[in-house]
């Protein structure tokens, strides 16, 4: 039975791929073009970012064939977590066991890459899917000119191993790191001058730290929480030129959920933000093509692709 189910959803998977629909990328011919792109000292191209990737049934989180299902709905930028294996292979995961999202148990870092790839990826419902633990290197190369990656590095992994993966497949121009506290931007920032960097800004001493410590303004894309900040943060951060991130993980997107015609997401763009971490790709889809259908803004870094 467990045999059928999977080839079920390998053929459900197949016949959604053959569909011919079209998908939306957005690409930057250089680091330069993403760093103008992201200046927001100038009006800006609001982007969901798909959390995990924008898992739904039948596509599990991490996983390429569900960053390539997330374009279908939006031009997006992908958030996603590397973790290493027993030989330190660059692998995508989130958590530390792999009871949750494989059909494997115990710690990730237990097993080498060989024996991770016997594995089969579980949707959110725990639906076995035909899909494999990706590795660092393949996420990159599969992303270039189709989205933006946020890289979530999970606890132990170096910072220079990613580094590394992003230099050797040439995915400086839509890369950003993520980073939790001032030393770690730091780190990313001495590590790789010319990189984005995501980081915890709400506050101004916040990001006078940050440039204290050597890591400009240029280079910094500013999460602000995942609770609406005051009209102020974003003002502020806007005047420095710094694109805000806001999360809505969790509660807000429960909220939406429960009160789909709200346009809550809609009002997180109104209030400042220029990117929203969402769980909840398809009905925030929805309010952002409204917000830039009513507000007129267009990117030349978007196409649709059939």
């Amino acid at each position: 039975m467990k045999q059928f189910n999977l080839l079920l959803v390998s053929f459900l998977m197949l016949a959604v791929s053959c569909t011919g629909q079209t998908k939306n990328y957005i690409s930057f011919s250089n680091g330069e073009e993403l760093r103008s792109f992201l200046n927001r000292k100038t009006p800006g191209y609001p982007l969901i970012s798909a959390h995990r990737g924008g898992p739904m049934a039948g596509f599990p989180e991490n996983c390429i064939a569900t960053f390539q299902n997330a374009t279908k709905y939006q031009p997006v930028v992908i958030e996603f977590d590397v973790a290493l294996s027993k030989d330190s292979v660059l692998v995508i995961m989130h958590d530390d066991r792999l009871d949750r999202t494989s059909n494997g148990t115990g710690m990730i870092g237990n097993y080498t890459y060989a024996e991770l790839q016997k594995l089969q990826l579980k949707d959110d419902f725990g639906t076995l899917t035909p899909y494999k633990i990706p590795t660092l290197n393949e996420v990159l190369t599969w992303g270039k000119g189709k989205v933006l990656f946020t890289i979530d590095v999970k606890k132990g992994v170096p910072f220079a191993k990613i580094i590394d993966e992003v230099r050797k497949t040439k995915s400086e121009s839509n890369s950003i790191v993520i980073t939790y506290n001032d030393n770690q931007a730091v780190e990313v920032h001495r590590l790789a001058p010319d990189l984005m960097i995501s980081a915890s800004v709400k506050y101004d001493t916040d990001l006078a730290r940050l440039n204290g410590k050597g890591v400009p303004n240029n280079r910094i894309v500013a999460f602000v929480g995942t609770s609406l900040p005051e009209q102020k943060v974003f003002k502020n951060l806007h005047e420095n030129g710094i694109t805000c991130i806001m999360g809505t993980m969790g509660n807000l997107d429960k909220r939406s959920l429960a009160r789909p015609n709200g346009k809550y997401y809609y009002g997180y763009l109104e209030a400042g933000a220029d990117m929203i971490s969402t769980d909840n790709l398809a009905l925030a889809g929805k309010e952002f093509d409204q917000y830039r259908k009513d507000k007129k803004i267009r990117s030349s870094h978007v196409k649709k692709v059939k």
